[in-house]
């Protein structure tokens, strides 16, 4: 299987534009599959279990940059807190107090993107777009030293209907636009827009998405 992980890391990372970054989900699949994607130059990988995730930090090369990109409980921050690049799917102030106050511990300050919720399922979370509004608009994020909010992520609803795909993708591209206007227009660091994955990433290019989520197109089938 590692060869095929080398082909098709390979193939995606041939697709996707310069300022586009890749986060390669590794979630459920083995360390050779990330070692034959990090022979490939990848370097972000994209975990959401806490105790899979600190056993591939301590086996696998320091210079992988980890996101965690699945709905992470406050209780669980502690423990990623050391060493996680980014938590892309902040949903709630509570949870952005507590990666604040982790990271005060550890003497870090940790980037976090934060998570719309736009797709008609009701299974994701995630902020809707008045409730994202009134958290800014409230400010209590401006006293929080140790993040740095990057961003907005997104998940499109899982459907074949490309025009519903692109129209809330691009509803999660004009709000990024609101908000760094109203927010963020000094900050050059507020300019991640994390949408698209494995079956709808080329559409997501075309939506101003800066950072894909990529899985079973490059690692195959989850492995356990």
């Amino acid at each position: 299987m590692m060869y095929p992980v080398r082909e098709s890391i390979r193939q995606i990372l041939s697709e996707l534009p310069q300022d586009v970054k890749l986060v390669a989900v590794s979630k459920f699949h083995p360390n050779e599959y990330i070692e034959a994607a990090y022979q490939e130059g990848q370097r972000i990988f994209g975990e959401s279990r806490e105790q899979e995730l600190a056993k591939k930090v301590e086996s696998l090369p320091k210079d992988i940059q980890w996101h965690f990109i699945g709905h992470l409980q406050t209780n669980k921050v502690k423990y990623i807190a050391p060493y996680i690049s980014m938590i892309e799917a902040v949903d709630s102030l509570k949870l952005l107090k507590e990666i604040d106050k982790q990271a005060a511990k550890c003497g870090r300050k940790i980037d976090v993107l934060l998570e719309l919720h736009l797709a008609k399922e009701e299974t994701k979370s995630g902020f809707d777009l008045d409730e994202c509004r009134e958290l800014l608009a409230r400010g209590e994020w401006k006293q929080l030293q140790n993040i740095q909010i990057r961003g907005l992520m997104m998940m499109a609803s899982f459907v074949d209907d490309e025009s519903q795909i692109r129209k809330e993708m691009m509803q999660a591209a004009d709000f990024f636009d609101e908000v760094k206007a109203q927010y963020f227009q000094d900050d050059p660091l507020f300019n991640e827009r994390s949408w698209g994955m494995s079956h709808d990433y080329k559409i997501a290019i075309e939506c101003h998405s800066t950072m894909v989520r990529i899985g079973t197109s490059i690692f195959g089938p989850r492995v356990y």
